[in-house]
């Protein structure tokens, strides 16, 4: 049986992102980040990890795989996740009753913050 290990994003700055997803997760570094990959893993070792990878590619406006981070305090851990270094991405597709705002990490990557509480 396979199960999902990592999530590898792609960075221009390895250590800036990991830098920020490790403290926007609370996960901590594998090993100590290098210029080209590293990897964050939750503290108590349960849970998947993320990757993170030199990439010279440009960021995706409308990535196809993306990271959804489930809370059900969305204005409070937007508001830190933005005091991190992520920045509101103008998003003209949100539906009326919408349960997530699109951010971006510091590299542009783009995730969501979904209210779990939303109803």
């Amino acid at each position: 049986m396979l199960r999902i290990g990592s999530t590898v994003m792609g960075a221009s700055d390895v250590r800036r992102a990991a830098e920020f997803w490790g403290r926007a997760l609370g996960y901590v570094p594998r090993d100590e980040p290098e210029e080209t990959w590293a990897v964050l893993t939750p503290p108590d070792g349960d849970g998947q990890n993320v990757s993170l990878m030199l990439s010279e590619t440009p960021v995706q406006e409308r990535p196809r795989v993306h990271l959804d981070l489930y809370t059900p305090a969305p204005a409070e851990e937007i508001a830190r996740l933005l005091g991190l270094g992520a920045s509101r991405v103008e998003w003209s597709d949100y539906p009326p009753d919408a349960d997530f705002t699109v951010l971006a990490d510091t590299e542009g990557n783009r995730f969501c913050v979904i209210d779990t509480g939303h109803h």
